[in-house]
């Protein structure tokens, strides 16, 4: 069985990291999608929040992935919590050359200490490019209009966490 780690913050999961991952479900057989937590940064979701957005976002555009998608919290390097999930497979998604150039240099590096870990890159569709997680919460912290950049249940989070009173 291909198992495969899918590193990030989703903070919150976008169209974007929703595109890469479902690509991901048709590479491999089961992804443990880790939510990096870096204790200098204030997340505006929950780990235990932003693990049920990535559930509820995936199983509403494909309901028999249940059993077949993991969340889990790593705060080492994602090459050493691929290794820990049992992964063999990284998933990095690129939107553009800026991210290519960025994660090539990454994979390299990577495949120097973890030579069992293969890096996978999956392109983000063409809607979906342009998104950024930062961007979303500025736009949403805002007031502004991110329904077509995040998944439903993601909207309806970001909407009650950014109302303004």
């Amino acid at each position: 069985m291909t198992v495969a780690f899918y590193p990030g913050s989703f903070d919150p999961m976008t169209n974007g990291h929703l595109d890469v991952l479902l690509q991901s479900l048709n590479l491999c057989e089961r992804v443990i999608v880790g939510i990096g937590i870096h204790p200098g940064k204030a997340p505006l979701f929950t780990f235990e929040e932003r693990s049920e957005l990535i559930r509820s976002s995936v199983m509403a555009v494909l309901p028999n992935a249940e059993g077949r998608i993991e969340v889990i919290s790593f705060a080492n390097l994602a090459v050493d919590a691929a290794r820990q999930a049992g992964a063999s497979v990284l998933i990095r998604g690129l939107r553009d050359g800026t991210d290519l150039d960025y994660e090539m240099q990454m994979a390299g590096m990577n495949s120097q200490m973890a030579p069992d870990i293969q890096t996978v890159f999956v392109p983000a569709g063409a809607t979906s490019r342009p998104i950024t997680a930062t961007l979303v919460r500025q736009i949403a912290l805002m007031g502004g209009n991110v329904s077509a950049f995040v998944p439903a249940a993601v909207l309806k989070a970001l909407t009650a966490k950014t109302a303004r009173p």
